[in-house]
């Protein structure tokens, strides 16, 4: 397994927010992970990354067999993990380019060429975030990943905020991120935070899994999860756990 998730249990400021978390990404797969707001799924995604503020109550995080429960941020960046941020802070005087220029790690396309996919030439030289609309916002995310080019992507909500000319974009833009324009040899993984599902109008996922107050209860298709969730509510999926 790329990621392997045991017996976690984390707390936040003294309160526990995930418990006994168990969850695999295998090489190439893609994971959605549905639940109401408050239910954890953003917490889980930070403390796979490392977030120092996600304290390890117990269990382990293990990445490509390695035990990584303990390692900061950087180290776990470098190993092969990256994130999009649902919600990610301004950075005044860091332009987008003077960023992506120092981290670039993808050997495959230029950053122009990355950059003209996602029709983000004319913010190149704005500072990360400064005045950005919620599309822009995901577009410089995104840019960001790509030029990481890590091995396992945490996207939270890629689709929040998004008007629906912008997701068509960004929606083949992740696409091609976690390689489902690639029949055979995959390596790359994600795990996706959505609500409104239309992220699965552009990927297919392999896997789905809902949590509900810090646990996750069930885990299956996901394009039927969805469906699910969209006729009866996420009480259904209570009612069908008890």
């Amino acid at each position: 397994m790329l990621l392997s998730i045991e017996n976690l249990t984390v707390e936040i400021a003294e309160k526990e927010v995930l418990q006994d978390i168990n969850l695999e990404i295998d090489h190439g797969e893609t994971h959605v992970l549905f639940g109401k707001n408050g239910s954890g799924k953003t917490t889980l995604l930070m403390t796979i990354m490392g977030f120092s503020g996600c304290r390890i109550v117990r269990g382990r995080i293990l990445f490509k067999e390695k035990d990584i429960t303990q390692l900061p941020i950087n180290e776990r960046a470098k190993m092969g993990i990256g994130m999009s941020f649902q919600r990610p802070p301004t950075i005044r005087g860091l332009k987008v380019n003077d960023l992506v220029n120092t981290f670039n790690n993808n050997g495959e396309q230029t950053i122009e060429q990355i950059v003209h996919n996602l029709h983000f030439s004319e913010f190149m030289e704005r500072d990360i975030n400064l005045g950005f609309s919620g599309g822009e916002i995901k577009k410089s995310e995104l840019l960001q990943l790509i030029v990481q080019n890590p091995e396992l992507i945490l996207l939270d909500e890629p689709e929040s905020g998004v008007d629906l000319e912008n997701i068509k974009v960004i929606g083949k833009v992740i696409k091609k991120l976690l390689q489902k324009n690639l029949r055979r040899q995959r390596f790359k993984s994600g795990l996706v935070i959505t609500h409104t599902g239309l992220i699965l109008n552009y990927l297919e996922a392999d896997r789905g899994h809902l949590m509900l107050n810090g646990r996750i209860i069930c885990e299956g298709n996901p394009r039927e999860m969805f469906e699910t969730i969209q006729n009866h509510g996420y009480e259904e999926c209570v009612r069908c756990q008890r």
